[in-house]
């Protein structure tokens, strides 16, 4: 009965993607686009800038240009495919008249090459990565890697997409990876910052309707210069006690702990599909204790982020929908240590006496974008909805979460964030692609905001072969 539901093809001993014709070809794209949003409150509303990789500003008067070219990887069934991006963007903002606030800069949103060698993928340079579970447009964020900050220049290698295990007929299927970035002078005080991120994952099911996938990630902020503590360890080996998580550097905190900002999180997926549709229930976990655990074991086991996404494309008016839950308020209890004994809570999450910029790029959060050193306990959810009403593709979130500051100083607050964007593409003006979002917060954090974004962008091929 088990081998009479299996596929036809089941028994293709590696089934990889280049075995079958490669039909396609390699396309040079132009990208343009420019946006600008007026706001009511002292910052746009958090759902207008958040998971945007830093292309919005959040002044609440603001505008982003960027205009470049990109060659999309397309040719999936050869042995050999590259893509690579060089777009320039322009950022200005302000705040409320007379506040004196100024948000003024240029640079690269995208400057990479990537090329794929049979199954191993190789990239260097400044490109969007995420690790977001579920439906990435529609997620508050992945609790480690989300699209909230700018991308981290980077050079990455290992099998990004999900790959079959030789000899096990496509049932079982990996990917892995490992990574060295430049968080840069991301601090006042310190400067030289590196990232270190090496994952593993797994995933078993194949062809079946039913696949189960799990992955863990380590990732860490080490080395650069202090102005306070000085060389914080930026020689080979230092990057030994930072890929094995082991004590050592310069710090009294670094020699009794492991050295630099260290933080683990595990995802576990459970996924149903059919034809032209697919539900994701997923479970994303954070750790910063010495040992890592099994997902869902551990002292700091209530905290988490839990989701569901459907995705089909029978019916287009409602072509996704996402629902989660999250809290990191527990962080194995509020005492690490208390008259003389070790409880291992407190985790602080994010955060790192050496780095007290914390798990952040240029004042973004590289993880949960509703946390932030100052604030890393958090409760709440998450809903959204996308689809195409004849051409209109619109998105609706809304992300309600309560604060609870820190332990070290607690802080009670509460928002609601609301955004609606509707986006479409006029082939009697030139394609171009027009969109309008209507966004707002309300609540006891940032106080009551209403904000509006247009977006005009525009793509277009320059040469194929």
């Amino acid at each position: 009965m088990l081998l009479s539901v299996l596929p036809m093809q089941a028994w293709e001993w590696w089934p990889l993607p280049m075995a079958q014709p490669d039909k396609c070809r390699d396309s040079l794209f132009y990208v343009a686009g420019v946006q600008a949003h007026a706001s009511s409150g002292a910052q746009a509303p958090t759902l207008m800038w958040h998971n945007t990789d830093g292309n919005v500003s959040q002044q609440p008067y603001a505008g982003t240009f960027s205009a470049g070219v990109v060659k999309p990887a397309t040719r999936p069934n050869r042995w050999f495919d590259y893509d690579f991006g060089v777009v320039l963007s322009g950022r200005f903002g302000g705040g409320q008249p007379g506040s004196g606030q100024r948000d003024i800069t240029g640079y690269f949103s995208e400057l990479y090459a990537h090329a794929r060698l049979y199954i191993v993928d190789i990239t260097a340079g400044i490109h969007p990565q995420s690790f977001t579970s579920g439906d990435e447009e529609l997620s508050v964020g992945g609790l480690l890697f989300s699209r909230n900050a700018h991308p981290v220049p980077r050079v990455s290698i290992g099998f990004e997409r999900w790959t079959p295990f030789p000899g096990l007929y496509g049932y079982v299927e990996m990917k892995g990876g490992l990574t060295h970035g430049w968080l840069g002078d991301n601090s006042e005080t310190v400067k030289g910052i590196k990232l270190h991120h090496k994952y593993i994952g797994g995933r078993i099911g194949g062809k079946l309707p039913v696949n189960i996938s799990y992955e863990f990630h380590h990732a860490a902020q080490w080395g650069g210069y202090s102005t306070v503590q000085g060389d914080l360890g930026n020689d080979w080996s230092s990057f030994r006690n930072i890929f094995f998580a082991r004590h050592g550097g310069t710090t009294h905190s670094d020699q009794l702990n492991a050295q630099g900002n260290h933080i683990l999180s595990q995802t576990l997926c459970i996924t149903t599909k059919g034809d032209r549709w697919h539900v994701d229930i997923y479970w994303q976990d954070i750790q910063e204790d010495g040992r890592p655990r099994f997902i869902g074991r551990g002292q700091n086991s209530k905290d988490g982020l839990w989701g569901i996404s459907a995705v089909q494309d029978h019916w287009r008016f409602i072509r996704g929908v996402t629902m989660e839950f999250f809290n990191t308020t527990d962080q194995s209890g509020p005492w690490h240590d208390r008259d003389g004994m070790v409880f291992g809570g407190g985790d602080r999450y994010y955060c790192n006496s050496s780095y007290p910029q914390g798990w952040s790029y240029y004042g973004r959060m590289i993880g949960l974008p509703l946390c932030n050193t100052a604030n890393n306990r958090v409760m709440g959810g998450n809903i959204g909805v996308k689809g195409d009403i004849y051409g209109f593709r619109y998105r609706i979130k809304c992300t309600h979460v309560h604060n609870l500051g820190t332990y070290r100083e607690r802080a009670v607050s509460d928002n609601t964030a609301v955004l609606l964007e509707v986006k479409k593409i006029v082939p009697q003006a030139w394609n171009l692609e027009f969109g309008f979002s209507l966004a707002g917060d309300f609540g006891t954090q940032y106080g009551n905001a209403f904000g509006a974004m247009i977006t005009i962008r525009k793509q277009g091929l320059i040469t194929s072969w």
